[in-house]
């Protein structure tokens, strides 16, 4: 019974303290009323923040970021596209093909190799040379873009390009650049030139100056080796060297929009025969996309089959 009196004798005590008991009470009293008062105010979310999180919530916050970001990589899918042929038209066997495009009835076409470079018209359906003029032999031609008056063409380590009349084909003038020349195109407002990288450089069309470089990505990757181009529907197609595909790019920022897969398009027999897929022309009067390749026999006449949209 010793340890129950004990307790309430203490008990006691606590509801009948003596004076200087009260005052001891008193004075803590006040100190935690003080306490209270002056304390530092911490904002609901910030004690919140502080709290440890239960490992659940931590699992369930990465798995809404992982379904938040496989969306987002779904958005950003790029188009696939394959390819029927519409026709087939006779190419030059001996054209080592840089540059195409198609203006006005006339296929424009612009040839590599040195001693073997030109620039020639061509007549469409029967692969017949109307006109042409050729590089000198310490050239080697590269991509061609035909502005209203006059045609661009680029060399490839000569760092040196040629302008010429449209009709005439004369030489006008020349110009110089940094780097290599592969690829040009217009879309009647600026010139867009490839140099074997994943840069595109914009340039004036009057003078043929740099005025910016933009980087081709797929996603995060680079797509360098970008050759051939063509302007089409406010895209840039390209030509990447050595592939059998063309990348349909952005011109604003550079982004792969879609893939274009041309395997298969030359027979296996033809081959040995001839060099890589590279030439793109577009007749945006009747919507014609042309493709051929460097000492192909055939241009041929494509359209473009979807194989996963965007």
């Amino acid at each position: 019974m010793k340890k129950r009196h004990q307790a309430s004798g203490i008990r006691r005590q606590a509801t009948c303290p003596t004076p200087s008991i009260r005052w001891i009470l008193l004075t803590l009293l006040a100190g935690a009323l003080c306490a209270t008062m002056f304390a530092p105010h911490v904002p609901a979310a910030a004690a919140d923040q502080a709290k440890p999180r239960p490992q659940g919530d931590s699992r369930r916050g990465e798995s809404a970021g992982a379904v938040a970001g496989a969306a987002r990589a779904k958005a950003r899918a790029v188009a696939e596209y394959g390819y029927r042929i519409v026709n087939r038209y006779p190419h030059d066997r001996t054209a080592f093909t840089q540059g195409l495009e198609y203006r006005e009835g006339v296929l424009y076409e612009g040839t590599g190799l040195n001693g073997r470079s030109t620039l020639r018209k061509v007549k469409l359906e029967t692969g017949e040379v109307l006109q042409q003029v050729k590089l000198g032999n310490a050239f080697f031609g590269e991509g061609i873009t035909v502005l209203p008056h006059q045609i661009v063409q680029l060399t490839w380590q000569a760092g040196m390009g040629f302008v010429y009349d449209r009709d005439t084909l004369r030489t006008s003038r020349t110009f110089n650049y940094p780097g290599e020349g592969w690829g040009l195109t217009n879309d009647g407002r600026r010139v867009y030139m490839s140099d074997g990288t994943a840069q595109l450089r914009r340039w004036d069309p009057a003078t043929l100056q740099e005025q910016q470089r933009i980087t081709v990505r797929d996603g995060s990757k680079e797509i360098a080796s970008l050759n051939e181009l063509e302007w089409v529907k406010g895209e840039i197609y390209a030509n990447v060297w050595q592939t059998e595909r063309i990348a349909r790019i952005s011109p604003e920022d550079g982004r792969v929009v879609g893939w274009i897969n041309l395997t298969g398009l030359l027979d296996e027999a033809e081959r040995p025969q001839v060099d890589v897929l590279n030439g793109i022309a577009y007749d945006a009067a009747k919507d014609r996309l042309f493709v051929t390749g460097k000492l192909w026999p055939t241009l041929f006449e494509i359209q473009l089959v979807p194989v996963r949209s965007h």
